[in-house]
């Protein structure tokens, strides 16, 4: 009877850091897509993507000498393959390429759909199974996320909202990926992994796409750059995915829904960009989807 309380306990416990980890990512990515945006007005999309992949492995490599990790198993290749194609490269890009023609707050409000891909790969990559009450309310804010980008005129950037959409489902794999290959791998091992098997194409494509001078690129962008490369490249996946194996990829994935708000916050303070009425109801009605489904997730 001891023995099972206290492994109760332990779950508890376990369960609880899972969601502090996560929401601690959550903050962190909050101030990608504004960040993304601001460095995009001034370098190149696919420059931008190759050099923050590069500077974070870069230090992420660093970590894994200094902290004499093993290797990964062979094994474990393909996974991390799959968690560097979805967010050392795929979303990072898809978003930057999508900012061009979409505000930050506008492309924030499809972050409403990471929590239902996330989960959607957790089934099929993590073995996690959600009650049918869980994918009631998922689907149902994620149809308010579609709905509003409908609302917008998605003929005024179809580029734009496709480019987000492509992103979110890359992210969602990465995420579910990372989270199910962090229980054996370790949290910010994962990552660090990840962007150590990616620099040498990152490396090569970085030193291709550089411009030729920098000398009138603006401070602003330089902080955004650097912002994306140690913040939502590194450290909030070490947050995150420690989140996610602790807590359940479906569950803290949920977190996510909370990314909107801060974002926009962000979007609206720092570049001075519009925050509709109507984006603001989006959010809170996707959030309060995210709270229904948070109950009913196992």
């Amino acid at each position: 009877m001891e023995r099972t309380s206290n492994l109760q306990h332990r779950l508890v416990q376990s369960h609880a850091s899972g969601w502090i980890n996560g929401l601690i990512g959550v903050l962190i990515f909050s101030g990608s897509l504004p960040a993304t945006r601001v460095a995009v007005l001034e370098f190149d999309p696919v420059f931008l993507t190759v050099a923050r992949a590069t500077l974070a492995a870069i230090l992420a490599l660093c970590l894994l000498l200094l902290f004499k990790e093993k290797r990964p198993a062979r094994q474990q290749l393909l996974p991390l393959a799959i968690v560097a194609s979805g967010v050392v490269v795929g979303f990072p890009l898809l978003t930057a390429l999508a900012l061009q023609y979409v505000t930050s707050a506008h492309s924030i409000v499809f972050v409403g759909l990471l929590p239902l891909a996330t989960a959607v790969f957790g089934v099929l990559r993590g073995g996690e199974r959600p009650r049918p009450v869980f994918w009631v309310f998922s689907v149902l804010g994620s149809l308010l996320v579609v709905g509003f980008a409908i609302s917008q005129g998605l003929t005024a950037s179809p580029q734009g909202d496709l480019l987000m959409l492509l992103a979110i489902l890359a992210c969602g794999l990465g995420y579910a990926e990372g989270a199910k290959l962090s229980r054996t791998l370790g949290g910010w091992q994962v990552i660090c992994w990840a962007l150590v098997l990616a620099l040498p194409v990152m490396a090569l494509v970085t030193w291709w796409r550089a411009p030729a001078t920098f000398a009138n690129i603006s401070a602003p962008a330089w902080f955004s750059l650097a912002y994306v490369s140690l913040f939502s490249m590194l450290i909030g996946f070490v947050f995150w995915y420690r989140g996610l194996a602790q807590g359940g990829i479906a569950a803290v994935g949920q977190l996510q829904l909370l990314q909107p708000f801060f974002g926009l916050t962000l979007a609206a303070t720092l570049l001075h960009e519009h925050v509709s009425l109507g984006m603001l109801g989006v959010t809170v009605a996707v959030i309060l989807c995210v709270a229904g489904a948070k109950r009913c997730a196992r």
